[in-house]
């Protein structure tokens, strides 16, 4: 390869334009040197790589102790199709050609010599490699061994005669000593000789022979060529026949004398040939034929021998130039030429490929199967799709076609194999495998938009995967799961609103429904620990996958929910062109649309969970109440209510589903629901009753909004009074079960869930329902039109009264539960009853400002109200006379603090007398506010004095 370079260097050299001719010929011959180096080198290393990649056993000794020979097992005399035996061999007996000639034999002076006997293994550790040398030592390297290893003399001598002889030439042109064709004829003859000689010595001295053929055919080629190009003295047709002959001639005694180099040099030669010879006007027709041929005839060879240095010179100079003549010369009126010859090509290397696997056999750590030519493998469909990907680009979807083609292709040819060869050709069944594979997978985007690609993408990763867990293999499941990725990558990248006229009939829902549907399946399949080949990279992989199943199948949940949201923002296409597109659903079917889908969604994915005992298919049905309060916030968003349209019927249904999600979870089993959940399952009954008091408050909202009552009073005791229904219906419902002892009769969810409804709920809603009333009783006016005032009757003061009642009703509840609400103890304290007191003082109160409002003609404003002598006044006797009522009341059943809570109240009033009523000089008011204190007061006195002390008491009682 180094006596090619330089004289292929030199060629070039003579050719370019400006400088002298030695200098030109000196110069190219050295960097034609250098690439023929730096090619080798590259060579070599795929022979090593392919050496090393051997196990030791397959170069152990015979039996006896005989080093095994080298022996090239693709010789004439060997059976072509001699298949493999069905058990693995003895790991002793079982060597590859490729093994079989060690590294860099391809360019040896000699034949390879006997194996060594291998020596004994070790059990030692494996010593870490050393780091890769640099690019600089690499080339001090290389020229260290051009001229230590093999016969370097003979190298050097070579190169240093082709130049002489190029000098001799130059110099007998410019001196006019002999005419030109006697030059060239002893040129050629000088080749000739150099064949000749170099034949004699194939036995003798096998390398030294072979380097004399191959400067001997170079000299040939340069001959032939210097006769065309430089002296026009041969016809362009005689040419490259004589070229032919050259190239024909040279691979005979490469397969006479097994000399890969030699053919290498031959073939190198006969692809050169129409590119030396070429005038710029030929045929491609004419060129692409002959390039077949060679191709053909490199077949051939590949049924007898594994030279696969051959394979990539065919490969190289056939894909090079046929890429070269695409981008320079090609037309639409060249398509049907050029495509036949494409396909032609593709088919001679994929059959190269399979030709060097089956002559090629070698061990893996899973059995005997044969090597693959990844150059060849891979590099045939990518380089000839990108020239077919050219050609078709003028058609419809030429490209996507043409990609489908390949990967049936791949997969025709990885199904042949398979049946035919079993496991022997394991390797490249797998390459054909993922070639097909992946050409199916790049057809769906040439063809289709993305999120019909993201669709069969996420199909397509669906059936790798189950390849991957039928198989026991792990990358085609990791392959799958790519594809998932990939899919949802594509489908959000290009996400719009849909236009359809029917329902579910559009890329966006069949879109992600194929995704998700994949996604699900994949899950469901991981969830179990699945088979995997136990190889380092195997084992890595199945710890990552044991972490996905869950995150998968919620990812598949979400985009099956995304499939129905795409349908509820569904527009409908215009019936006329520039008008505005409409929304297929309203806003309220849209939502109750999605509550829908995501509610049974969720009950069916617990239906699954239930039968398969997977607990990640429980989650959703757990995020009922969730869902609900969404639905209610997106329903309060667009203005509707719990009563308008279809909803009144919904509401019932989606809290009937709720309950069904809760007492199925709950009732799955403890492999289904842990602490946790089951904690969050409890809390949801507490979160129900709340969502409960939203929905009754929306339904009176309606009502308002339907009677067009708002700024009234009937309005404004919305919160209260869905507060008092709610807390009532709890204390009356749950407080059935407040008794543990007795809850086993009650069905679900009251046993066991009693104290989340009575307590919890309640708990906070009796505190809501306390500063609601608060609120309301000093805020509103009382106006109830359209009916007239009544103290006492009105909106307001009824809302008030019945809530005082449901938080006295309840209260009694809880005391009287057993055993008793953890923080039940508060409501036993005073500050109950002091907050009670408060409460009704001030809704007595406020009543009496209502009644000023509506009798007295007082303004609804605080500074009128206080200011106004009727309204102190009427403060002053109705203070005095719930002091007389608590104080009598207090003094009859000895309690003491509610007497003094009397006597305050009392005080207040006293006070208030002196700092308010005082001030209305001349008013009769004043004169009504201290004659009925005073009256009052003398009552309290004489009814109700101060109770004893207990400790008094019981000493009464003991005397």
């Amino acid at each position: 390869m180094l006596i090619w370079g330089a004289v292929w260097g030199a060629i070039l050299g003579l050719m370019w334009p400006g400088y002298g001719s030695d200098f030109k010929v000196v110069t190219g011959a050295l960097l034609g040197l250098a690439a023929g180096w730096t090619l080798r080198k590259v060579v070599r290393k795929e022979v090593e790589a392919a050496w090393r990649a051997l196990p030791a056993a397959a170069v152990q000794p015979q039996a006896g102790g005989t080093p095994p020979v080298y022996v090239d097992q693709t010789d004439t005399d060997a059976p072509l199709f001699e298949s493999m035996p069905e058990t693995a061999a003895p790991a002793s007996q079982v060597a590859a050609p490729a093994a079989a000639e060690p590294a860099g034999a391809f360019f040896a002076d000699t034949l390879p010599p006997a194996l060594p006997e291998a020596a004994p293994a070790k059990a030692a550790p494996t010593p870490r490699p050393p780091a890769p040398p640099s690019a600089f030592d690499q080339a001090l390297a290389g020229v260290r061994n051009w001229f230590v290893q093999g016969n370097p003399i003979v190298r050097a001598g070579l190169v240093i005669l082709f130049i002489g002889l190029s000098f001799l030439a130059r110099y007998a042109a410019q001196a006019g000593l002999l005419p030109v064709e006697l030059r060239l004829a002893g040129i050629g003859a000088a080749g000739i000789a150099l064949l000749a000689v170099g034949f004699r010595q194939r036995v003798a001295r096998p390398g030294f022979g072979l380097l004399l053929q191959g400067g001997g055919v170079a000299v040939l080629y340069l001959t032939v060529f210097a006769a065309f190009r430089l002296y026009q003295l041969v016809p362009q047709l005689a040419a490259f026949a004589l070229m032919v002959l050259v190239c024909a001639l040279s691979c005979a005694l490469a397969l006479l004398q097994n000399a890969r180099a030699l053919a290498f040099v031959a073939f190198a030669g006969g692809f050169a040939t129409p590119l030396l010879l070429s005038t710029g006007a030929g045929s491609h027709v004419a060129l692409f034929s002959y390039y077949t041929l060679l191709n053909l005839a490199i077949l051939f060879i590949a049924t007898r021998r594994a030279w696969r240095e051959l394979n990539l010179l065919g490969f190289v100079a056939t894909f090079g130039t046929a890429g070269a003549w695409g981008w320079m010369r090609y037309s639409p009126e060249h398509y049907a030429s050029a495509q036949a010859f494409l396909i032609g090509f593709i088919a001679i290397f994929i059959a190269a490929s399979i030709l060097y696997a089956r002559a090629t056999p070698l061990r893996l750590g899973w059995g005997v199967s044969h090597a693959v030519d990844h150059t060849l493998v891979f590099g045939t469909p990518l380089l000839g799709f990108g020239l077919q990907a050219g050609l078709v680009q003028p058609f419809w979807h030429g490209a996507a076609f043409s990609a489908l083609g390949f990967g049936a292709t791949y997969l025709l040819l990885a199904a042949a194999l398979l049946r035919r060869a079993a496991d022997g050709y394991r390797l490249l069944v797998e390459c054909f495998l993922a070639l097909g594979v992946g050409f199916v997978t790049l057809a769906v985007p040439l063809a289709l938009d993305a999120q019909w690609t993201s669709a069969i993408w996420a199909l397509e990763g669906a059936a790798a995967f189950w390849v991957g867990t039928r198989q026991a293999r792990w990358m085609p499941r990791a392959f799958g799961l790519a594809l998932q990725l990939l899919a949802c990558l594509s489908f959000f990248g290009t996400l719009g609103q849909p236009v359809s006229a029917w329902p579910l009939a559009h890329p966006g829902f069949v879109g992600a429904v194929l995704i998700a549907l994949p996604a699900l399946v994949i899950a469901h399949w991981a969830r179990r620990p699945l088979p995997h080949s136990g190889s380092r990279w195997a084992q890595g992989y199945a710890r990552l996958e044991a972490l996905l199943p869950t995150p998968l199948f919620l990812y598949g949940f979400i985009l099956w929910l995304q499939a129905w949201s795409l349908e509820s923002v569904r527009l409908l296409p215009a019936p006329v062109v520039d008008q505005p597109m409409t929304a297929a659903w309203s806003s309220s079917a849209a939502q109750w649309l999605m509550t829908g889908a995501t509610l049974l969604s969720a009950a069916a994915a617990l239906q699954w969970a239930l039968r398969t005992r997977w607990a990640a298919a429980a989650w959703p049905s757990r995020l009922g109440l969730p869902v609900l309060v969404l639905a209610l916030v997106a329903q309060w968003g667009v203005g509707h209510h719990v009563t308008d349209g279809f909803a009144w019927v919904a509401w019932p249904l989606a809290l009937a589903l709720h309950g069904w999600l809760l007492h199925r979870n709950e009732h799955a089993g403890a492999d289904l629901l842990n602490p946790g959940w089951a904690r969050w399952l409890d809390w949801q009954h507490t979160g129900t009753a709340w969502l409960l008091m939203a929905l009754v408050s929306d339904a009176l909202t309606a009502g308002i909004d339907h009677a067009r009552l708002w700024g009234t009073a009937w309005a404004s005791v919305i919160g209260v009074a869905s507060a008092t229904a709610v807390l009532a219906g709890l204390t009356r419902w749950a407080g059935r079960a407040n008794h543990a002892s007795a809850r086993g009769r009650f069905a679900w969810p009251l046993n066991p869930h009693a104290e989340a409804y009575y307590w919890r709920a309640a708990g906070p809603l009796a505190l809501l329902l306390w500063l609601g009333a608060f609120a309301l009783a000093w805020t509103s006016s009382g106006r109830t039109e359209p009916l007239p005032y009544i103290p006492l009757l009105n909106p307001t003061d009824l809302a008030v009264l019945l809530a005082m009642g449901a938080l006295l009703l309840w209260r009694s509840m809880v005391n009287a539960a057993e055993p008793r609400p953890q923080g039940a103890g508060l409501l036993r304290q005073p500050v109950f009853w002091g907050a009670t007191g408060l409460l009704a003082l001030v809704v007595l109160s406020t009543v009496w400002l209502r009644v000023a409002h509506h009798f007295f003609q007082v303004p609804w404003n605080a500074w009128a109200l206080y200011h106004s002598f009727v309204v102190q006044t009427g403060y002053a006797i109705l203070w005095t006379v719930l002091a007389l009522a608590l104080m009598v009341a207090a003094h009859r059943r000895g309690l003491r603090p509610a007497w003094l809570a009397g006597a305050g109240l009392l005080a207040l009033v006293v006070l208030k007398l002196i700092l308010v009523d005082l001030s209305n000089r001349g008013g009769g008011e004043r004169i009504i506010a201290f004659i009925g204190v005073g009256v009052l007061m003398l009552v309290v006195g004489y009814l109700a004095p101060l109770p004893p002390r207990a400790i008094e008491r019981v000493d009464k009682e003991a005397a």
